[in-house]
């Protein structure tokens, strides 16, 4: 079957009968699922152009990087610019293979380092309730990126590199509830995409995951959430899970930048148990110090 996930937590797995066809009823599960799945997954938040006004998931937001600015792609069932004439098999190697259906690959400003550890069955309630929604004829736009990131090949060699996929497989010397933060921290939220340094080829530093970055994305600086004294250490996890829920900062303060869309179009959507998860998941990461720059980071590994 391919990838799993916490398989005890995800309860309304048990609605779909293997190698059968699924009913109306599942059907609708399905897409039921996916909708929340698009959230968790931060898919409404950069697919979106929210300060131009698009549609929603019709693509056209800006993402500045190191490399240049990356805009995001129309992901409705529009014929023409979105995913009408993609195959489910073509939605699954994208987030797992980061690959597009003609097999060239993807630049890694999308997430599909993080989204490869998807379950199988998440994956394909996504393309169900992205197969739903009403296409959007919005043209996509290109990128802007410096030279030689702009040529393809490069990201082939980027690919070859430094992409590993992974299998999420629950650690079983922790709870269920550890586990399904875990998964949707480092898998299906993807959170150390943005709050982990990276190197100058825009590689993920494995040692210092979700210690901050200093150039994180349109140039801002994303903040260390391990349990440090300069990140979450003074949160508790009832802290966190009422930030995810209401954007409230333990000192009364309001979150914003990039963030707050992630709260408001995100996390607020979640369950309360997801959210608990992830903020359970988070407190009991190793504490690191950060975030720091590339040359700090090596000075400290000396």
């Amino acid at each position: 079957m391919g990838r799993k996930t916490v398989a005890a937590i995800w309860v309304v797995a048990a609605l779909l009968a293997l190698g059968s066809e699924p009913s109306a009823a599942q059907q609708d599960d399905a897409v039921g699922r996916g909708e929340y799945l698009v959230r968790a997954a931060g898919c409404v938040a950069c697919h979106t152009d929210i300060k131009g006004g698009g549609q929603a998931l019709a693509g056209g937001r800006a993402l500045l990087t190191p490399f240049g600015t990356f805009y995001t792609p129309n992901i409705t069932p529009d014929l023409e610019h979105g995913l009408g004439r993609w195959r489910e098999a073509d939605f699954q190697r994208a987030l797992t293979k980061g690959r597009d259906p003609r097999g060239r690959p993807y630049f890694p400003a999308f997430p599909y380092t993080a989204y490869s550890g998807m379950a199988a069955q998440d994956i394909k309630d996504l393309w169900a309730y992205l197969s739903s929604l009403p296409p959007a004829a919005r043209p996509n736009k290109r990128h802007e990126i410096d030279f030689p990131f702009n040529l393809r090949v490069s990201a082939l060699v980027w690919q070859r590199l430094f992409f590993d996929p992974a299998d999420f497989n629950p650690d079983p010397d922790r709870d269920a509830l550890w586990n399904r933060g875990a998964y949707l921290t480092r898998h299906l939220g993807h959170c150390g995409e943005c709050h982990s340094p990276r190197n100058r080829l825009g590689v993920v530093d494995g040692t210092r995951q979700f210690a901050g970055n200093l150039l994180g994305p349109d140039g801002k600086k994303v903040p260390n959430i391990t349990p440090h004294e300069k990140g979450i250490g003074d949160w508790s996890e009832s802290d966190l899970s009422f930030f995810f829920k209401i954007g409230i900062l333990p000192d009364g303060d309001y979150v914003g930048g990039a963030m707050e869309e992630v709260v408001s179009e995100s996390t607020r959507h979640l369950s309360d148990e997801d959210r608990a998860a992830i903020a359970a998941y988070l407190k009991a990461l190793p504490a690191l110090p950060g975030p720091v720059s590339e040359a700090e980071a090596r000075r400290s590994d000396e």
